[in-house]
C-alpha cells in the first residue's frame, strides 16, 4: 500500500523536553481505583455538527495537491494568515492540527506575504529549530502574524516560517531539514497542545545552561546564529489561547468510520470549553496530565500502566513493543507498523480524574490488507518503545484513531474551565 505512513512526524520531543519545566518526562499517575471503571470514551459533547464563530472546519484526506504519496491519518485544518494590523492576507490549507505541538508553523515555499520579523530586543531576529522525533527538524526565523481560525483571530501571534534560506541552518540544528512540501507532506502545522508557549520556561534559561534545550537562536546575520535565551513572552505560542474570547481549550470532532476507512473525513475544531452554547463538556470524561503532559495508559486491562499522551499529530495508535503486545510487524515499506493476521480487538483504560479508569477499546488491523484507497482508517497501530526523551521507557500514544467516533476535549494550562482549570483532555 503506497502510502506516506509515517510522512508527518510524532512530535513527542514536544512534550517531552519542552513542555512543563523542561525536564525528563515523569508518570505519577499510576492508573485509577481498581475496579471503577467508567465508560468507553466518546461520551462527552453530541457528535452533531456545531455551528458559530468558534469552529473550523477539518479534514483527514491525502493532503495538499501534488504530493507524490498521499497521507493517512493526518487531520488538516485551514488558516488565514495576515500581516499584523492589515487586510493584507492569505489563506493556507493542509496544516497539520497537532495537540502534541504548540504554534503557527508554514512553510516558505507556500507563504506570499512578507511577514515582520520577531526580534529579541529589536535587533538579533529570532529562529528556532524544531526536532521531530523521527530524525527531522524544521527550522527557520520567527515573525509576527495575526492569526485568523474560523470567525476566531489571534492578533500579534508569534509563528514560525519554516526553510527560509536567508539564515543557513546551524550545525547544531541537527536532523533532515523539512522545507518543502513534499517532504513535509503538509503546508506547515497548527499546533494546539496544552501548554501556552512551544518551549516554555526551559528556553528562558541562560543559552549556555544545560537545562535549555536549544530550541531558539538568534541571528545576526544570514550565517551567523546562535543558541538563545528567549522570554516566553517571544517564543512561539498558541493560536487558540490568544483568542479574545473561547480561549481556554477546544474539541476535536471527528465521526465513526468503517472498519475498511474512507478517502476523507469531514469534522470540527471547536474552540472554547464552555464557553458557548456549543462546547459543553456534557458528560466526558477528565483525564488529569502531569507537568508534560502525560496521562497513564493500562495495558491491558488491569495489567501495567504505562506513559502517555493523546496527540491528533500521530497518525496510528503507537504503543509498547511486538514482545509485550504479541502483535507481528508488518515487512517491506509498512514495517514500522503491526500487521496482525487478522484484526485483532484490544482493551486499555486511562486513568480519570475521578479515581477511576476511563475503557477504550480499539482495534488493530493487518495494514497491508486495507484499501490503498483510505486516507483515514481507524485501526492503524505500531510499536512504540520510548517517551522521546528516554527510549528505554515504554509508552502508549494514542494517535488520530482515537479521535475517530468522539468529542475529544483540550484544556490549555492555566486557563479557566467549568470542570476546574487546565491543562487536562477529556472524551
Amino acid at each position: 500500500m503506497a502510502k506516506a505512513l509515517a510522512k508527518i512526524a510524532v512530535m513527542l520531543a514536544m512534550l517531552a523536553s519542552c513542555g512543563g519545566d523542561g525536564v525528563r518526562p515523569v508518570f505519577p499517575f499510576a492508573g485509577g481505583a481498581s475496579g471503577s471503571t467508567v465508560p468507553t470514551g466518546g461520551v462527552g459533547g453530541n457528535q452533531t455538527a456545531a455551528t458559530g464563530a468558534n469552529v473550523l472546519d477539518v479534514v483527514v484526506d491525502s493532503g495538499p495537491p501534488g504530493l507524490d504519496l498521499p497521507n493517512l491519518d493526518v487531520l488538516f485544518a485551514t488558516a488565514t494568515i495576515c500581516v499584523p494590523g492589515t487586510s493584507n492576507c492569505q489563506t493556507i490549507d493542509h496544516l497539520v492540527v497537532d495537540t502534541g505541538a504548540v504554534g503557527v508553523r508554514v512553510l516558505d515555499s507556500v507563504l506570499t506575504l512578507s511577514l515582520p520579523d520577531a526580534n529579541k530586543a529589536g535587533a538579533q531576529t529570532l529562529a528556532e529549530c524544531l526536532s521531530f522525533v523521527d530524525g527531522s527538524s524544521a527550522w527557520g526565523p520567527l515573525k509576527t502574524a495575526d492569526v485568523k481560525l474560523g470567525g476566531e483571530t489571534a492578533t500579534g501571534l508569534t509563528v514560525q516560517v519554516i526553510g527560509v534560506k536567508s539564515f543557513a541552518i546551524p550545525a547544531s540544528c541537527t536532523g533532515t531539514a523539512q522545507t518543502e512540501v513534499q517532504t513535509l507532506g503538509a503546508n506547515g502545522f497548527l499546533g494546539v497542545g496544552i501548554f501556552l508557549q512551544d518551549c516554555g520556561a526551559a528556553c528562558a534559561l541562560p543559552a549556555g545552561s544545560p537545562s535549555n534545550p536549544g530550541n531558539y537562536y538568534t541571528c545576526s546575520s544570514a550565517s551567523a546564529c546562535a543558541v538563545a535565551s528567549v522570554p516566553q513572552s517571544q517564543q512561539v505560542s498558541h493560536p487558540v489561547a490568544a483568542f479574545p474570547v473561547d480561549n481556554n481549550g477546544f474539541i476535536i470532532q471527528l465521526p465513526s468510520i468503517s472498519a475498511s476507512g474512507a478517502a476523507s473525513v469531514q469534522g470540527q475544531l471547536i474552540f472554547g470549553i464552555g464557553t458557548q452554547d456549543n462546547n459543553g463538556l456534557g458528560s466526558a470524561t477528565q483525564i488529569p496530565l502531569d507537568l508534560h503532559g502525560y496521562a497513564s495508559t493500562t495495558f491491558p486491562v488491569g495489567g501495567t500502566p504505562y506513559g502517555s499522551i493523546i496527540d491528533s499529530g500521530s497518525n496510528a495508535y503507537f504503543f509498547l513493543d511486538s514482545a509485550t503486545t504479541k502483535l507481528p510487524m508488518c515487512t517491506g515499506g509498512l514495517k514500522d507498523f503491526y500487521c496482525p493476521t487478522s484484526t485483532t480487538s484490544l482493551s486499555a483504560t486511562i486513568a480519570a480524574l475521578s479515581g477511576g479508569n476511563a475503557r477504550v477499546d480499539f482495534r488493530v488491523a493487518n495494514l497491508s490488507r486495507l484499501p490503498a484507497s483510505s486516507n483515514a482508517l481507524d485501526n492503524v497501530a505500531g510499536p512504540m518503545v520510548g517517551s522521546g526523551s528516554d527510549p528505554s521507557i515504554p509508552a502508549f500514544d494514542w494517535g488520530l484513531p482515537f479521535f475517530f467516533g468522539r468529542a475529544v476535549y483540550t484544556a490549555i494550562e492555566g486557563k479557566s474551565t467549568p470542570a476546574g482549570p487546565g491543562p487536562y483532555v477529556a472524551f
